[in-house]
């Protein structure tokens, strides 16, 4: 493998995790070239164990590591986004600070891109455990509801369309092609890094994702996840459907049209049917924005959006229908 890898890995308060995750990044049956860290101004001593893990790397590990310490906090995305500009080698694994890599997880990934030169992402699979890092039952891909369809064929124009729907991929178990960033950076708001590399690596024409059904990672779940992986209960899915809809739509308005501007500013780069399918999820997030107050007068437009297939092709089909239908003001 000459190709030179890279570890994105950022930070923020993870202390009570991190010295595990160093730990298994420097184990790695293939070790990277560089790891850059992304400090976001953390105030535990989180510094303190990222120095001491440099000072304890033993020299003939050859593992270049470059730390950027932050003195007011970006926020996840914009900390990841300076992390992976940082980041020399072709293969960028991003990495979280509380997570444990299994000992082949640099290996498999670099393996998925080599054998497959059109890939600019490979996306894995996780193992969820808790804080103390014992099994909770579950895989991620179980915990994202993928269907066997979206596991399977992650290349296919079905899992661009499931990705307007919801996001499938969880950063910390990807590896990206470092010429991806030209394409999708700036990352914009409201967007998270994650979901927008990925939708932007389904998009590019002669790219894709590849999967990786095996877990490489166990993917810790503390309570304290900025971002996480939770399987809603039944309960949980009630209780979304009758919360207040607040400026929810607004949000989600915001994101459509954001991804539709950029795909059709990539121009001949994107597939023809992205920036198509963008634009019309764009004017379904329109629709749902602008549904009135009262109930009985949201019923029109809700059977039109229903009547274009659009509650199938851009939101969560017949759940999304009742939440708009029954949801209070």
């Amino acid at each position: 493998m000459n190709a030179r890898i890279s570890v994105a890995l950022c930070t923020h308060n993870g202390a009570a995790f991190l010295v595990d995750q160093l730990h298994s990044i420097a184990t790695q049956t293939v070790e990277p070239d560089e790891i850059v860290i992304s400090d976001d101004a953390s105030t535990d001593d989180t510094r303190s164990i990222i120095r001491t893990f440099i000072e304890a790397l033993p020299e003939r590990s050859g593992i270049k590591v470059t730390l950027l310490l932050n003195s007011v906090s970006l926020g996840v995305t914009r900390n990841f986004e300076q992390a992976l500009l940082a980041c020399t080698g072709e293969f960028i694994a991003l990495c979280d600070q509380d997570d444990i890599w299994h000992q082949d997880r640099l290996a498999r990934g670099v393996s998925a891109l080599q054998n497959d030169p059109s890939l600019c992402m490979v996306n894995a699979n996780a193992a969820l455990v808790d804080a103390a890092g014992q099994s909770l039952g579950l895989t991620l891909f179980d915990a994202l509801g993928l269907s066997p369809r979206e596991r399977n064929d992650p290349r296919s124009p079905i899992f661009f369309r499931a990705l307007l729907r919801r996001n499938l991929v969880t950063g910390a178990t990807t590896m990206i092609r470092r010429n991806l960033l030209a394409n999708a950076t700036p990352i914009p708001e409201p967007w998270l890094h994650d979901e927008w590399l990925a939708i932007i690596a389904a998009t590019l024409v002669g790219g894709g994702i590849g999967t990786l059904a095996d877990p490489l990672i166990d993917y810790r779940q503390h309570g304290m996840n900025q971002i996480g992986a939770v399987k809603l209960s039944l309960k949980g899915r009630f209780v979304k459907l009758v919360e207040p809809r607040g400026d929810r739509y607004e949000y989600l308005l915001v994101r459509s049209t954001v991804l539709r501007d950029r795909l059709t500013g990539l121009n001949s780069r994107v597939m023809a049917e992205a920036v198509v399918q963008a634009g019309q999820k764009a004017e379904h997030q329109a629709v749902r924005a602008g549904l009135p107050n009262r109930r009985a007068a949201r019923i029109r437009p809700i059977l039109r959006e229903l009547s274009k297939g659009r509650y199938t092709r851009f939101s969560r089909g017949s759940a999304d229908v009742v939440r708009d239908l029954i949801q209070p003001a």
